[in-house]
């Protein structure tokens, strides 16, 4: 029998239900499957990550982030300072984000531009970087304040890697 209750049923299969959702300080907040658009510009953006000197360099897409207040958030791209341990893969990661990358949608900007960027700084992570393809803008938020950028822009992350947006 399963026990599964309904959200974290659609965290199993969120695609088939046809919205993600994510768990900010126990609330549910739900969104709608990204568009071709989204997933391109995360393609782009994901292409440019790179280690600078020796660092290590990886990163993810979509994948669930269980942080240390019980959230769970789903960037659109982390980047992670070690690969994850075949016995952390098979639930969402409790590894913290040296960095994250979001990509506006249409109708969240609210949740990009007003929510994930605290969110993101107060659990720990060192740069939150927000992108509106659109309007071609770029905010990065880190502990030394906040930055606004047309882009494409590179950035230099605390991390070791670097990206252009």
């Amino acid at each position: 029998m399963n026990s599964a209750t309904p959200i974290e049923k659609l965290l199993r299969d969120p695609d088939a239900n046809g919205v993600r959702v994510e768990i900010i300080d126990g609330l549910p907040v739900w969104e709608a499957s990204p568009v071709y658009f989204h997933q391109a510009e995360i393609d782009r953006v994901r292409s440019s990550i790179k280690p600078l000197e020796v660092s290590f360099c990886e990163h993810l897409t979509n994948v669930y982030f269980r942080f240390k207040d019980g959230s769970l958030k789903r960037p659109d791209i982390a980047l992670l300072p070690r690969k994850p341990l075949e016995s952390e893969m098979d639930s969402p990661l409790e590894i913290l984000p040296e960095a994250v990358i979001e990509i506006i949608s249409e109708g969240y900007e609210d949740k990009d531009l007003r929510l994930a960027p605290g969110f993101y700084l107060t659990q720990g992570v060192k740069d939150v970087l927000i992108f509106n393809p659109r309007a071609k803008l770029i905010w990065h938020h880190c502990v030394d304040g906040v930055g606004r950028f047309n882009s494409p822009q590179a950035f230099k992350l605390e991390c070791g890697s670097e990206c252009v947006v």
